[in-house]
């Protein structure tokens, strides 16, 4: 039988989960200027959004949050589900910090002042493929182990 959700997951589950939920019911309120702001700089980076009028779009990503940090909390959605959700969110958040200027020091992935706060899902990513992995650590076999750990015999 496997479970859901192992000990070691529940943390990082809450931490990510409850992050996620909270940026995504601010943004359920969102007045018309900071639906603009929050259009036009995922714009920037993705250009195939200009097609869709700011509200609806920052009302579509509320929910988008609302639902990866929902299933990071519920302890009935599998791990691995809830880090594939995780994985596939943080890395489109990602891809602002990369493509919007002004985001990363010049030649550089360092953030600048104003791409802090987008550097930051660079651990929600990492957590959500440490969650990926949560069946393999589970079935405990040898050629899954961490490329870090060393083996014991």
């Amino acid at each position: 039988m496997t479970t859901t959700c192992e000990l070691r997951d529940v943390a990082p589950r809450l931490a990510t989960g409850a992050f996620i939920l909270n940026s995504g019911l601010g943004k359920l309120k969102a007045d018309e200027e900071t639906a603009r702001g929050v259009h036009d700089m995922a714009c920037v980076a993705y250009p195939f959004l200009k097609g869709i009028e700011p509200r609806r779009f920052t009302r579509m990503l509320a929910c988008s949050e609302i639902a990866v940090g929902g299933a990071l909390l519920a302890p009935f959605v599998p791990t691995r589900l809830a880090g594939l959700a995780l994985t596939g969110f943080s890395g489109g958040l990602l891809g602002l910090y990369l493509r919007v200027p002004g985001m990363r020091e010049p030649g550089s992935l360092r953030p600048t002042q104003n791409g802090i706060p987008l550097a930051k899902d660079s651990w929600m990513l990492g957590i959500g493929l440490g969650f990926l992995s949560a069946g393999v650590r589970r079935s405990g076999t040898r050629g899954a182990r961490c490329p870090w750990h060393r083996c014991r015999g």
